[in-house]
């Protein structure tokens, strides 16, 4: 049997959060299928089998730490002996005097690998099986584990249950998947077992559910004290026209789309603030660490945040001022849906330079965001509604209108400042064919 030890993801890591595993005991695996994937403080991680073969523990269970370089999980390689056991048991015959005539009282249930005797126990022992039965606990199988078949297990894992929760009717207490629908249709778990640990009012029957806060969270309120704390914020908010923008966009759609990209207003914004940063470069600068010196920085890197379900992630597309428009909406696509899924690399993660926070996606209109440090400035883009306006002949039209909130750094930004690099960014936006004179 081999351990498969938690490697160094790096970044200085020494632990993780095991957030789900995709195997049980007992269950057969292939090279490159995945196992377990585990929460560091950066992103979520898929970890992969490194060989076929059949997983035999599981070290650290859902909702535990992980020690880099400690047992994540052990398993027996394709091929290789179990515990000194041959790989495969021939068929026994009347003439057969091995491994059955050596153990009468063991029986094995083909169906059930999670029956199978344990590879810590050699197969000299399995004549023992019958009298540690005996002495299994009531529900439990000969090896102290409740007896449940990968495709229960799988069913347990889907309604995030516990096999100790669901009683079984099966032999040995083994649940079986009747067992498991029943319990749903009765209502399923308790709550103290479903939400996590619950501490009961004593004032009234509520409940509070309490749980960790770990991985990207954990990181995200660090960050955010200390970014909060630390600048000094100041705000500056704008209304934008980008009637001419949308009809841009939709003209381009299909365009993009045949090259395999999809086109949203997010190219667009990142593109016009690149071009915007050459009015007030101050906006694509930082402060050292003892605020003694400004740093302008060359590539402008802009940051996206985006709630994914490790947390809140923000990714940069880099090198905004050279790319095309096509090559912005193919990386904020890809840079989406890696952090959508908390996988997205630490690469994508460092070296941002200026943020946007897209709050309008989800229905908001105003916001006062905070600065992702060591940035000086960031962007809370609010969702754009259709309003009535005065057009040149002061005649009420109907124009879309969207509302941005600029967080600047006030220790090296003034409110003059952001003003007119927003006017800049604010004119690209509103004529986004202006754009063309500033392409290289």
């Amino acid at each position: 049997m081999s351990d498969f030890m938690l490697p160094d993801i790096g970044e200085g890591i020494v632990e993780c959060e095991v957030v789900e595993w995709h195997v049980a005991e007992g269950d057969v695996i292939e090279e490159d299928q995945p196992v377990v994937e585990v929460m560091t403080d950066k992103a979520l991680v898929e970890i992969t089998a490194p060989e076929a073969g059949r997983v035999t523990r599981l070290y650290v269970q859902k909702g535990e730490i992980a020690k880099v370089h400690a047992p994540l999980f052990g398993y027996v390689a394709e091929g290789e002996a179990d515990e000194g056991q041959p790989a495969a048991v021939p068929e026994a015959t009347s003439d057969d005097t091995g491994a059955a005539a050596q153990a009468p009282g063991a029986t094995v249930d083909q169906g059930t690998a999670d029956q199978a005797p344990s590879p810590e126990r050699p197969a000299s022992d399995a004549s023992e099986a019958a009298p540690e039965e005996e002495r299994a606990e009531p529900g439990r199988g000969p090896y102290g584990r409740i007896p449940v078949a990968p495709a229960v297990r799988r069913l347990l894992r889907e309604h995030d249950l516990d096999p100790e929760t669901v009683p079984g009717s099966g032999r040995q207490g083994r649940v079986l998947k009747e067992d498991v629908l029943r319990y749903l249709e009765e209502g399923g778990p308790d709550v103290r077992a479903a939400e996590g640990i619950a501490v009961a009012d004593a004032g009234s029957r509520q409940e509070i559910r309490v749980e960790p806060l770990r991985g990207v969270r954990a990181v995200m309120a660090r960050r955010m004290v200390e970014a909060a704390s630390t600048i000094p914020h100041f705000q500056y908010g704008e209304e934008i026209d980008v009637t001419e923008l949308l009809a841009l966009r939709e003209r381009l759609k299909p365009l993009a789309e045949a090259e395999g990209a999809r086109l949203t207003l997010m190219p667009f914004f990142m593109k016009a603030m690149a071009l915007a940063v050459r009015e007030a470069p101050i906006l694509n600068a930082r402060l050292s660490d003892d605020e003694s010196e400004i740093h302008y920085l060359a590539s402008v890197n802009v940051g996206m945040a985006v709630d994914s379900r490790a947390g809140l992630l923000v990714p940069n597309v880099k090198g905004v001022e050279h790319r095309s428009l096509l090559s912005v909406a193919e990386e904020v696509g890809r840079l989406t849906e890696a952090a959508r899924a908390g996988k997205v690399s630490q690469a994508d993660l460092k070296g941002g330079t200026i943020s946007i926070s897209n709050i309008g996606a989800l229905g908001g209109t105003y916001a006062a965001p905070i600065i992702n440090a060591p940035e000086v400035a960031i962007v809370a883009i609010g969702k754009t509604q259709w309003l009535p306006r005065f057009d040149a002949e002061e005649r009420v039209v109907k124009r879309a209108i969207m509302t941005v909130t600029w967080a600047g750094d006030h220790r090296i930004i003034d409110g003059g400042t952001i003003a007119r690099f927003c006017n800049a960014w604010k004119g690209f936006l509103e004529a986004p064919e202006t754009m063309l004179l500033h392409l290289g």
